[in-house]
């Protein structure tokens, strides 16, 4: 049964079976601002936006002022040209009360009014090409300095070289209308940005501090625990890796426990024998007749417990750095008679019928020749542990495709199912199958025998022999 993992609030660590497995188990230092990832989204995400709003003032501030000045400009076109129509048929009058009104109503708008009659302004302040072009009979529209001011300058001419001019400063409120109208959408856009950072960097966060958890577990022994897989593809692929660490702890685990269980019943087996033997001829049950074979017995049952004890520290030191591997070029086919020579007579005396298939020509390979004879001498000890009377052991070398060689023990005993061949270099595996159905035996053998090949640099693999038993095949490198 799989738990699914909840996620933690704020509560306190996960507590396992090896007690707190929070940050204070493992001694790291307490979180800094700014350590955690959800808070280092939102600094970024914060920069960002600033970055954002400061970019969108830049380009939206000189824009927005270009748009307000070309409005400015326009309306005071527009006026220039209402105040020539309501003062053409007074210009020429002097100074009325209609034309007070109309240029304090100008002023009131910050607006300055000029104007001309016969040529000459009725104040000081405009430039002279300002006044020329007017009173010559055309109309003005530009910036000119007025009063020594730059300003906004629209000039309409009247009959009689009479004119009206109508003035705005530039920068008399302008850009800081344009900044007062632009500080509350951005200000609004920076406020989506923090808000939008600090949900995403949640979002990112929370398979992180989900896969932390399940990690934790993992490492206080919880072997059931399992994370929902969701999007985005990222965090599902994390779930799906702790997902399958766990499933792989488990079988792992529970490979170990069965191959102790094993190892166990092996060491248990053999020392029940001589400690009952011991016993007996401490007591005197066994007489002078017995001894002998007591002895016999005794002796048997502790090279029995010699080869577990020697195969078990050959495992032990396979992955070590030290392991003694001496590799020179070997003629694979010598090696492999060689070995047919010390097994035929064992072979016969059990009466197994031992073949070999060498070629005529060499088949180099560039191994250790010592450790290869120790996995030929493994793998028949095998095969005549299982082969009944009379069935074939065959020993077979053949060269590589490509380079380098093959050598193939197969047998004629009862084989391996399909099954069998998925875990057949898996330490315990087949002897916890078969132990009380076959002759087994420690069931480190195979286990021995692949990772001595795979040192070497080579592949071991087992399947169906033609003679229909099992087949292990040895493939070893040409010299590299």
């Amino acid at each position: 049964m799989t738990v699914p993992l909840p996620v933690l609030g704020p509560a306190g660590p996960p507590t396992g079976p090896a007690g707190p497995v929070g940050p204070g188990a493992t001694g790291r230092p307490r979180r800094r601002f700014g350590a955690t990832l959800t808070a280092r989204a939102v600094l970024v995400s914060c920069a960002v936006a600033l970055i954002s709003v400061l970019v969108t003032a830049l380009v939206a501030l000189p824009v927005a002022a270009a748009r307000a000045e070309q409005q400015a400009r326009q309306a005071l076109a527009a006026q220039a040209t209402l105040a020539a129509q309501s003062l053409r048929p007074r210009v020429d009058r002097g100074r009325t009360a209609d034309e007070e009104r109309i240029i304090r109503q100008l002023r009131a708008e910050n607006i300055d009014a000029y104007l001309i009659r016969a040529g000459r302004p009725d104040r000081t302040g405009l430039p002279d090409e300002v006044v020329a072009r007017v009173s010559g009979g055309r109309n003005f529209s530009g910036r000119a300095r007025v009063g020594g001011t730059p300003a906004f300058v629209e000039g309409r001419f009247l009959p009689g070289g009479n004119g009206v001019v109508l003035a705005r400063r530039i920068g008399t409120g302008l850009w800081r209308q344009v900044a007062g109208s632009l500080w509350l959408p951005l200000l609004a856009g920076l406020a989506a940005g923090v808000v939008a950072g600090a949900l995403l960097a949640r979002r990112l966060a929370g398979p992180i501090r989900n896969a932390a958890t399940a990690a934790a577990r993992l490492r206080a022994g919880d072997r059931d625990v399992r994370l929902a897989v969701e999007p985005p593809e990222e965090a599902a692929d994390l779930a799906y890796a702790l997902n399958d660490l766990a499933a792989a702890l488990a079988t792992s685990e529970g490979r170990q426990r069965e191959f102790l269980l094993s190892v166990s019943h092996e060491l248990r087996t053999p020392l029940t024998a001589i400690r009952g033997y011991a016993e007996a001829l401490a007591d005197g049950v066994v007489g002078p007749e017995g001894s002998q074979r007591a002895g016999q017995t005794m002796l048997a049952q502790a090279e029995h417990l010699d080869r577990l004890v020697s195969d078990l520290l050959a495992l032990a030191r396979l992955e070590a750095a030290d392991f003694p591997v001496e590799p020179t070029t070997v003629d694979l086919g010598r090696l492999v008679a060689d070995a047919a020579n010390a097994w035929s007579a064992r072979c016969a005396t059990v009466g197994v019928v031992l073949r070999t298939e060498i070629p005529a020509e060499p088949v180099p390979a560039y191994t250790d020749a010592g450790r290869i004879r120790q996995v030929v001498d493994g793998l028949l000890e095998n095969a005549l542990r299982v082969v009944p009377p009379g069935a074939p052991v065959v020993l077979a070398v053949r060269p590589a495709p490509g380079a380098g060689g093959v050598i193939e023990v197969r047998d004629g005993g009862p084989g391996f199912t399909e099954d069998d061949l998925a875990v057949a270099f898996e330490r315990g595996a087949l002897h916890q199958r078969y132990q009380g159905v076959r002759k087994v035996g420690s069931g480190l053998g195979l286990a021995l025998a692949a990772g001595l090949v795979r040192r070497l640099g080579g592949g071991i693999t087992a399947d169906h022999a033609p003679e229909g038993g099992a087949r292990f095949s040895v493939r070893l490198p040409p010299r590299p």
